[in-house]
């Protein structure tokens, strides 16, 4: 008899534990990871939210005029930009450049490098430790069309990187995801 028992209250709490990890990964389904969060200015100084663009695949890169590496990663944002355009992809650059530069500097960059995609205002070092995007600029988030960023890219971003989580959001994520994170920082 104290074997039946003993069996049954072990079976009792294996099926415990089993049942407990079955609620917990259903719980983990149901509750998706946060969106995207962030809330700046457009270069006509209206409030403008991530969030707005949901339903699109977003590249968030940040930067700064006096970034050189940021500057150098330009033409190929701005080029890439305008190939993928016409198929539901949304560049935006969030300048980390200070408020004086809204007025007196950024719209002739903005101008002289060819910057057709949104250019949005005020964004900080705030924001990029926020959104996990490590400790400087350039920096590059990939969000898909749920709002979720799915990939991530610290300092300045490579051709093949750019084309890769792009391609791979666009193509329903069939091929294996490219790493989400690269840090290009720590190897200067």
């Amino acid at each position: 008899m104290y074997r039946m028992t003993h069996f049954l209250a072990r079976w009792a709490a294996s099926a415990l534990v089993v049942a407990a990890s079955l609620a917990l990964t259903l719980l983990g389904r149901s509750n998706p990871p946060a969106k995207a969060n962030l809330t700046l200015r457009d270069m006509h100084g209206k409030t403008v939210r991530l969030q707005e663009l949901q339903g699109r695949i977003v590249v968030l890169n940040f930067w700064a005029t006096w970034c050189g590496p940021c500057i150098e990663e330009l033409p190929l944002l701005v080029k890439t930009a305008r190939e993928y355009a016409g198929r539901d992809v949304l560049f935006v650059g969030a300048s980390l450049d200070a408020a004086k530069a809204l007025n007196n500097t950024l719209p002739a960059f903005i101008e002289e490098h060819g910057i057709t995609f949104p250019i949005w205002t005020g964004a900080s070092a705030d924001d990029l430790d926020r959104l996990k995007l490590g400790p400087g600029v350039p920096a590059t988030a990939f969000i898909d069309r749920d709002g979720q960023i799915v990939a991530r890219v610290s300092g300045q971003i490579r051709p093949t990187e750019l084309t890769q989580r792009l391609d791979w959001l666009l193509s329903g994520r069939k091929d294996p995801a490219p790493a989400a994170f690269v840090n290009h920082l720590e190897s200067h």
